[in-house]
């Protein structure tokens, strides 16, 4: 995702279908067409049954559209691309349930492990900021 795409979008947490397809640039057809192929897209449903996206699923239906065209990919191939994003995040999550080892005070301290764990860290750290973003 582009950084200037996320910030084209208004400061808010949830969008109804119609800001959707403003912002998106497509009509709202073709959003609920691309919910269905798409597994990251899943807006909720308000208590009057219009479909409320969050700012993540909007931020996908961007990438979405400059991956099918801008860059020209077919849905097939759009969903290759973005599915190889996803182990990635699974790997990072991965790391973040892995459990520590304890330290121990006997051991030396290796820098490169040291800098990788905290590179690690932050990452994590990260995404944690910006999961508490969206929930407000």
């Amino acid at each position: 995702m582009t950084t200037t795409a996320r910030e084209g979008l208004p400061d808010k947490l949830y969008f109804r279908i119609g800001e959707v397809a403003s912002l998106v640039g497509v009509e709202p057809h073709v959003l609920r067409y691309w919910e269905r192929e798409f597994k990251t897209i899943r807006p909720t449903k308000s208590a009057k049954g219009q479909r409320v996206y969050s700012r993540r699923d909007v931020e996908s239906l961007m990438r979405v559209r400059e991956l099918l065209y801008a860059e020209g990919f077919t849905i097939a191939g759009a969903k290759k691309k973005l599915g190889r994003g996803a182990p990635e995040v699974e790997a990072a999550h991965a790391v973040a349930a892995a459990p520590l080892p304890a330290p121990t005070p006997s051991a030396p301290v290796d820098d490169g492990e040291a800098r990788k764990l905290r590179a690690t860290l932050q990452e994590l750290r990260g995404e944690i900021e910006a999961f508490l973003g969206e929930l407000g």
